[in-house]
C-alpha cells in the first residue's frame, strides 16, 4: 500500500490555476523527485501536502487514511490541519533557523513544545526533556554536527544550518521528509554537504519528496521523477527513465534547456 496518495489535487490563485489534476502515489521507503521549471507548481504542491495552503479540489491520503479531502469541510479544521501537519517534514529553500537559539535548540524546539499535550509531562517533565535533547544530538551526530551542537545560526555555515533545518525536520519523525529545494540558497561548494545527508537519507530508505533542480542528483538518488509544467504533471515514472529517456517533448526540451544552461 501507498504511504502517500494524492488524487487531482487543484489550487487557483484567484483566476490563475497553478496546480491542475494533480495526482501521484509514493511507496514507503521511495524517494520522489520533482523538476521543473520556475513557476511550474513545484513548491505550491510541497505547501499543499504540508497544509501551507489549502486545495481547492483533491484529496490527500496518508497510510491509506484520507486526511484532506476539499469537498468534506470536517477535513478542513485547523485543529485537524495541525495534527495531520505532523505527517509531512518541510525543509525550505531558506534555512529558516531561529537566530536567538542554538542548533540543539533549534532541532529540539517543536519537540519540546509538542510533548508539553502529553498527559504525563509534568510528572516527568525532566526525563521527558532528557530524551529529546538526547534524540537530537544523535540527530546533529547523524549529519555530522554533534561539535556544533550549541552553535548559534550566525555561527555555522549556509551548508550546516541547511542540515541543521534537515535534523529539525527529522525530529519530529514525519512520514515523508519534504525538500523544497535545499540546495538553491547555498554556494556551489556548500551544496554537496547537503546533498551527502539527503544521499544518505534515501540509503536508509526514508521516504522522500525532493523538489530539486540537481538533475544528476535526482537521477542517481531518486526512485521516481515527476516533471510537472505550467501546474501539470506532464510525465512521471522511474528516475533514470525520465531524465535519460523522456517519453514527452516537453520533458525533453526541459532537460535540453537544462543542459544547456547548466
Amino acid at each position: 500500500m501507498a504511504i502517500l496518495e494524492v488524487h487531482n489535487i487543484e489550487k487557483h490563485f484567484g483566476p490563475t490555476r497553478v496546480l491542475e489534476d494533480i495526482s501521484f502515489d509514493l511507496e514507503q521507503g521511495q524517494a520522489l523527485a520533482i523538476i521543473g521549471s520556475s513557476g511550474s507548481g513545484k513548491t505550491t504542491l510541497l505547501r499543499c501536502l504540508n497544509f501551507l495552503e489549502t486545495p481547492d479540489k483533491g484529496t490527500i491520503s496518508v497510510l491509506g487514511n484520507v486526511i484532506f479531502d476539499a469537498a468534506d469541510p470536517a477535513t478542513q479544521r485547523e485543529s485537524e490541519v495541525r495534527k495531520k501537519r505532523l505527517h509531512f517534514g518541510l525543509v525550505f529553500q531558506s534555512f529558516n533557523l531561529f537566530p536567538q537559539y542554538t542548533a540543539l535548540e533549534n532541532v529540539t524546539l517543536a519537540v519540546k513544545l509538542l510533548a508539553k499535550e502529553r498527559p504525563d509531562f509534568k510528572a516527568n517533565k525532566k526525563q521527558i526533556y532528557e530524551q529529546i535533547e538526547a534524540h537530537g544530538m544523535e540527530l546533529l551526530s547523524d549529519i555530522g554536527l554533534a561539535n556544533r551542537a550549541s552553535h548559534y545560526p550566525h555561527q555555522l555555515s549556509g551548508g550546516q544550518q541547511q542540515r541543521v533545518a534537515i535534523a529539525r525536520a527529522l525530529a519530529l519523525k514525519p512520514d515523508i521528509l519534504c525538500f523544497d529545494e535545499p540546495t538553491s540558497a547555498l554556494d556551489p561548494e556548500l551544496t554537496g554537504e547537503v546533498l551527502r545527508v539527503i544521499r544518505g537519507l534515501a540509503e536508509q530508505k526514508t521516504t522522500m519528496i525532493i523538489v530539486t533542480h540537481e538533475m544528476a542528483f535526482a537521477r542517481d538518488v531518486a526512485d521516481q521523477v515527476i516533471f510537472m509544467d505550467s501546474g501539470v504533471i506532464v510525465e512521471q515514472g522511474p528516475a533514470r527513465r525520465v531524465i535519460e529517456h523522456p517519453a514527452q517533448e516537453r520533458t525533453r526540451q526541459f532537460l535540453s534547456r537544462y543542459a544547456e544552461n547548466a
